[in-house]
């Protein structure tokens, strides 16, 4: 993949991360409120599935 392959896919994340605090505030906040208050454990196996999930799917469509 070319570097402007990954900058766009960066933007892409970038957009999409940014539309929940754009257009709800008070409920992104409320949520990461709640988010702190998760076990660390249960929040590092999030994101390990969020990554493996990631790998996955860049796997298939590349």
């Amino acid at each position: 993949m070319s570097f402007e392959v990954w900058m766009l896919a960066l933007g892409l994340v970038m957009l999409i991360e940014g539309l929940g605090p754009a257009f709800f505030p008070a409920k992104w906040q409320t949520y990461l409120i709640e988010l702190a208050k998760l076990d660390q454990n249960l929040i590092r196996r999030i994101g390990g599935s969020l990554v493996t999930a990631g790998v996955i799917l860049m796997i298939i469509f590349s």
